[in-house]
């Protein structure tokens, strides 16, 4: 467990709230995430698919737990800026060069929070017909009043808050802390 002090070190002085997920449940999670998406998928081509930036240390850890062969892509969109609150505007800035015609498509997020983001990444990607197509975030806030997709893995509900750390970010800092926190 780190200490306040090590914790302002980590942060640049800048206090946060409350440590939301320390880093040894972080790692209990992603592992238990990685039994089940190797049970989930027991042949076949199955391409992990990050989005950048947040999912980088999740999936970095979670790829290492899945016991089975893998191909591991990113796309990167945006939908934040330097904001805590989604624009509600989603711009595509770097599309998968892998082909994805025929194989399993795992999705990985860091974080839903209305699903948006989500929604219209889901609806391209089945454009280019693949095997199929599912979800893993790390982390549900359960925002969403209207339809979004389906999240077969989930790591855990979030709270309402606004969180930094594990590759979570607010205006690009924090991505590095090793617990998720949320942010004073």
């Amino acid at each position: 467990m780190l200490s306040t002090p090590d914790i302002l070190r980590r942060t640049g002085g800048k206090a946060v709230k409350s440590i939301v997920f320390d880093q040894a449940t972080i790692a209990a999670k992603v592992a238990e995430l990685g039994a089940r998406i190797t049970a989930a998928y027991p042949d076949g081509e199955l391409l992990v698919l990050g989005l950048l930036k947040g999912s980088f240390i999740f999936l970095s850890d979670l790829v290492r737990t899945i016991e089975r062969p893998i191909q591991v892509d990113f796309l990167v969109a945006s939908s934040y800026g330097d904001g805590k609150v989604s624009s509600g505007t989603v711009r595509l800035l770097y599309d998968p060069e892998t082909r994805l015609e025929g194989k399993h498509i795992l999705l990985v997020e860091d974080i839903i929070d209305t699903g948006k983001t989500l929604q219209r990444l889901m609806a391209l990607l089945d454009t280019r017909r693949p095997e199929s197509l599912s979800i893993c975030a790390l982390l549900d806030k359960q925002l969403a009043t209207e339809c979004r997709p389906e999240v077969r893995f989930v790591g855990f509900r979030a709270p309402a808050a606004f969180l930094v750390g594990y590759g979570l970010d607010h205006a690009e800092n924090y991505r590095h802390l090793p617990f998720i926190a949320d942010l004073e």
